[in-house]
């Protein structure tokens, strides 16, 4: 009985330290559980912060992108407003420079040198004791030594006070010959401004064409703009010629809103119709057409021009053929007394051109031209004609389009890495250039596809290339760069697919923005 009891007793003992350690394992492993669910809900919680933050970034950068579309377009439609607050008139006389010459500064030259004085050498005259014990011999001795040393400071103090009077004489005549030639060159330059403002007021052809290229030099216009033009002036009959390079369709912004799609994690571009970028365009060379008629009779105060014509065209790229063309868009021919007289500041620029009879594309945007009103070359004398660039002459921005290919692979690398992107080794393929690139950022990250082009604009057959060497290399995301544009279909062919199209302005912003670059667009000659 006594060992049953001590069995069982045993029993419980086992039983109850094991139920205890199996209490003690639950309680434990339910903390570990409560610990573990509360780091999930922090991490979870610190994830979704993350998250939010990244959001509000990218919203933030969609809206910026959508600021910046808003102040192209208020410039655009301000490009005749904008120069009807400036008075276009150019006073030559303010070209004339005063001669003002500084006064004769003769430096450390101008100051004498100081003559030495016998009291500072002669030594002190003995006295009392020093006297009666031979004092009047010593003394005698200090002076003699004292008196030559006197004599040598003295020699050494004419010997360059002489010195300093030569060299300032030198000086001040080298002052007066510097300010005879200085007066001369300011009287010679206010005389050629003077015989330049007579020429003008006589209505001499070179002159009166070199003062109308500087009131249009002077026209402050958006950087992609050209200022590139050709002048005649026939002085019998007063009238002015001009053929001005109007700006390309590229100038209006095919984007008209960039949203952020936070499924894609990329922002994502609506295209602009096609509708609105003819109108805009209309607009935009209707307004650069009477802006510049506006400044020449503004600025004509001696009534040298009576009549004007004015041919306006576009260097650009034929879209539809990939060679350079030279349409004319705008044609106008119109006297003094019938344009002044119009309020620029309430008109409609394309009605205002249609009030002046004069010849406007009506799909401009197509490059389809009209007929000039007015034959520059054979109207005009070619040896009274002058053809300025005002840019080319005083525009020190690259130029991509006259870069060589790795110039401007250079560049592009450049600008995607100051982006955030790690650029791998450039290929060449098909006339264009190719980059493996990838972006670092731990979630949204991963390969980049990115190709560049800087041909005639891309159709839809490139984005499918770049849509598939996306897919071949499990990218996820991949960027085309035209600097000429792209068609329609390209858009189409990019639309729902991880693709980004970038032109040719917005390229130019970009490197404006992240790489310092103020860069232009031209095409080479």
């Amino acid at each position: 009985m006594q060992r049953a009891q001590a069995t069982q007793a045993a029993a419980q003992q086992r039983a109850t330290t094991a139920a205890t350690q199996q209490r003690e394992l639950i309680r434990r492993n339910a903390d570990l559980a409560i610990a573990a669910a509360q780091r999930a809900a922090a991490d979870a919680e610190m994830h979704r912060e993350s998250r939010r933050l990244y959001v509000e970034a990218r919203t933030a950068d969609a809206a910026a992108a959508n600021a910046d579309l808003r102040a192209r377009l208020s410039d655009l439609d301000s490009l005749l407003h904008s120069t009807l607050d400036v008075d276009d008139h150019i006073d030559l006389d303010r070209f004339k420079k005063p001669a003002e010459v500084p006064p004769f500064d003769p430096g450390p030259l101008g100051r004498p040198i100081p003559e030495p004085s016998w009291e500072s050498y002669e030594p002190p005259t003995p006295r009392g004791v020093g006297k009666i014990l031979g004092g009047d011999r010593f003394h005698q001795q200090q002076t003699t030594s004292a008196r030559q040393a006197y004599q040598e400071a003295r020699r050494r103090w004419i010997d360059a006070e002489t010195r300093r009077r030569r060299q300032l004489a030198a000086r001040e005549q080298a002052y007066e010959e510097s300010k005879q030639k200085y007066e001369a060159k300011i009287a010679s330059y206010n005389a050629e401004v003077d015989r330049f403002a007579a020429a003008v007021a006589s209505a001499d052809p070179a002159s009166v064409v070199e003062y109308f290229a500087m009131v249009l030099g002077n026209s402050v216009y958006p950087d992609d703009f050209p200022q590139h033009f050709r002048l005649a002036y026939l002085p019998k009959q007063k009238h002015l010629l001009i053929e001005y390079h109007l700006p390309p369709v590229e100038v209006i912004p095919v984007v008209k809103e960039y949203r952020y799609d936070r499924v894609r994690d990329d922002l994502v571009a609506t295209p602009r119709d096609e509708g609105e970028i003819r109108r805009r365009y209309t607009e935009v060379i209707s307004q650069v057409s009477l802006r510049t008629v506006h400044e020449i009779v503004e600025a004509d105060r001696g009534e040298l021009v009576a009549n004007i014509s004015f041919n306006g065209i576009v260097d650009t790229i034929d879209r539809r053929t990939g060679i350079f063309v030279r349409p004319c868009l705008v044609s106008l021919r119109t006297r003094r007394e019938v344009f002044a007289p119009i309020k620029l500041r309430r008109v409609d620029p394309v009605a205002c051109l249609k009030h002046l009879q004069a010849g406007l594309s009506g799909l401009p945007d197509e490059l389809e031209g009209v007929t000039p009103l007015v034959d520059f070359d054979r109207e005009a004398d070619q040896d009274l004609t002058g053809e300025f660039n005002v840019l080319a002459e005083i525009d020190e921005r690259p130029n991509l389009l006259a870069m060589s290919d790795d110039e401007f692979e250079q560049v592009v690398a450049d600008l995607l890495g100051n982006m955030g992107l790690e650029m791998g080794r450039c290929t060449r393929s098909g006339g264009r250039s190719r980059w493996l690139a990838s972006d670092p950022r731990p979630v949204f990250g991963g390969k980049v596809i990115v190709y560049a082009t800087r041909g005639g604009p891309v159709g839809h057959s490139t984005a499918h290339t770049l849509a598939d060497a996306v897919a071949a290399a499990g990218a996820t995301k991949g960027i085309l760069i035209a600097t000429a544009g792209y068609e329609s279909e390209a858009y189409d062919s990019a639309a729902g697919r991880p693709l980004e199209l970038l032109d040719g302005p917005g390229l130019l912003n970009l490197l404006a923005e992240h790489s310092r670059i103020k860069a232009r667009l031209e095409p080479p000659d």
